[in-house]
C-alpha cells in the first residue's frame, strides 16, 4: 500500500479545511440554536459555493455530475469535511443520500435514474433510507417484518421503520421489506423507492435522542407503510436482492462513516489541546502541565492516528479486491473507530470541564449525534463476534486437517 497522498489532493484537502473553517463554521452555532429550516437558505448559498469550486458530489462518477474520487481519496476528504456539523451535506455526499446515490447509479432503471438519481445528484431533494424496526432487532438484519405483496402490477408495503435518517423533509424513501418470507434468509427481502407522497406512507415523528428531536435532514424519524402502493417500477433490483444490495452499499458506507467520525475526533483533539494550553487550574499551572491530561492526548493522538490508517488501508483493500476480500476489515474498523470516537470525545468534554457539557462548543452536540455510532450499521458486539467467527474458521479446519 503506498501511503503516499498526491498533491493535487493535499491541495483539495487544504483548500476544503480553510474554506471550511472561513465560510461553515460560523453556521454551527445556527444549526445548534434553531432549526433545520431556518438555516436552509444559508446552506443553500454555500451549497452553490461548493459546486462553483467543482467540489459537488465528491463520491459520485463525473458521469452523474460528481468529482469521481476514488474510495480512498473520498475518505481523506470525508475527514476534512466530518470536522463540521454540516460538511458532508454542504458537499451533498451525507447520509443517508450519498449511499442511496450509489445504489441508484448502480442499478436504477433509466427511469429510476431520472426521476429520482438526477434530481437528487443536484440537490434539488433528499431522500432516506427505511431497514431498522422498532419490532425487530436491529442487530439481525435478515429478520425483517415490513412486507411488500405483489398486488397486480405493483406491490403493497404494511409495516413500520424508525431512526430514519432525514425522514423529515426527504422526497423519497429506499424500503427495505420482505417479498418471500418463505425463502433462504438473504434471498427474502427487496428494496423499494418509496416516494413519501405516496398514500399510506406516514411519517408518525422525529424520534427525541438524546434530549432532541431535531429536524429536517437532523432528525431521525419513524415512519408508518399502511397499505403502500408502489408500481413494480418502483423495485430496486429483482425480487430478493434487497439484502445483496444493502451489503453493496455498505463498504463504501462504512468507509464514508469512519473517517467522518475521524474527522469529529481531530476537531475534538484540537480543542481539547486549545483548552488543555489555555485552562489554568492556578496561576501559572496550566492543564497541559498534568501527567493524566497528557495521557490522555497523547492516547488519543495514537488511536486516531492507528484508526484513520485503518480505514484507509480497508478503503485500499477494496478499491483493489472489492468489498468481499475487505469484509474482515470492514467489521473491524466499525468498533475501532466508533470506540475511537467515544473515548476522543468523552476527554475532551472531560477536559473542558462544564464547559464541554454546553452548547458553547460542539463537542456536546457530537457527543448526542455521534454515541449512536456504537449502534447503528450493526452494534459493535456484533461486528466483533462476526469477526471472531470468520477468523476462527481458518484454525478450525487446520485443526481439521
Amino acid at each position: 500500500m503506498d501511503f503516499s497522498i498526491a498533491p493535487a489532493t493535499q491541495d483539495l484537502l487544504q483548500e476544503v479545511r480553510a474554506w471550511l473553517e472561513r465560510r461553515a463554521f460560523p453556521l454551527e452555532n445556527l444549526l445548534m440554536q434553531g432549526n433545520w429550516t431556518d438555516l436552509e437558505p444559508r446552506l443553500a448559498e454555500l451549497r452553490s459555493e461548493v459546486k462553483s469550486r467543482g467540489w459537488w458530489l465528491p463520491q459520485l462518477s463525473r458521469e452523474h455530475g460528481g468529482m469521481g474520487l476514488d474510495l480512498v481519496e473520498f475518505g481523506l476528504l470525508s475527514a476534512e469535511l466530518g470536522r463540521c456539523m454540516v460538511g458532508h451535506y454542504l458537499f451533498n455526499c451525507q447520509a443517508p443520500d450519498s449511499g442511496n446515490l450509489e445504489v441508484l447509479a448502480g442499478r436504477g432503471t433509466a427511469e429510476q435514474k431520472s426521476r429520482f438519481l438526477e434530481p437528487l445528484a443536484r440537490g434539488e431533494i433528499r431522500s432516506c433510507f427505511g431497514m431498522t424496526e422498532p419490532e425487530r432487532a436491529g442487530s439481525n438484519p435478515l429478520w425483517l417484518s415490513t412486507r411488500a405483496e405483489r398486488d397486480g402490477e405493483g406491490y403493497r408495503l404494511n409495516g413500520r421503520k424508525w431512526f430514519v435518517t432525514g425522514a423529515e423533509g426527504a422526497a423519497f424513501c429506499i424500503v427495505m421489506a420482505v417479498t418471500d418470507p418463505a425463502a433462504s434468509p438473504h434471498q427474502r427481502a427487496t428494496m423499494f423507492i418509496v416516494p413519501t407522497d405516496t398514500t399510506g406512507y406516514r411519517l408518525e415523528r422525529n424520534i427525541s435522542h438524546m434530549g432532541e428531536a431535531g429536524s429536517g435532514w437532523t432528525s431521525h424519524g419513524e415512519i408508518a407503510l399502511q397499505d403502500c402502493r408502489v408500481s413494480v417500477e418502483n423495485r430496486l433490483g429483482e425480487e430478493g436482492e434487497g439484502f445483496r444490495l444493502a451489503q453493496q452499499r455498505l463498504g463504501p458506507g462504512r468507509i464514508h462513516h469512519c473517517m467522518r467520525w475521524l474527522g469529529i475526533c481531530e476537531r475534538a483533539f484540537d480543542l481539547m489541546c486549545r483548552r488543555a494550553t489555555e485552562r489554568e487550574l492556578e496561576p501559572g499551572r496550566p492543564l497541559a502541565g498534568e501527567s493524566l491530561i497528557q495521557d490522555w492526548i497523547a492516547s488519543s493522538r495514537v488511536q486516531i492516528d492507528s484508526s484513520r490508517l485503518a480505514v484507509l488501508h480497508t478503503a485500499w483493500l477494496i478499491e483493489r479486491d472489492g468489498a468481499k476480500a475487505a469484509r474482515h476489515q470492514i467489521s473491524g474498523i466499525k468498533f475501532l473507530v466508533a470506540g475511537t470516537l467515544q473515548r476522543v470525545l468523552d476527554r475532551a468534554i472531560q477536559v473542558h470541564g462544564a464547559l464541554g457539557v454546553s452548547d458553547d462548543t460542539p463537542l456536546s452536540y457530537f457527543y448526542r449525534q455521534e454515541r449512536a455510532a456504537r449502534i447503528y450499521d450493526g452494534p459493535d458486539e456484533v461486528h466483533k463476534l462476526a469477526l471472531a467467527r470468520r477468523i476462527l474458521k481458518k484454525y478450525q479446519r487446520a485443526g481439521e486437517a
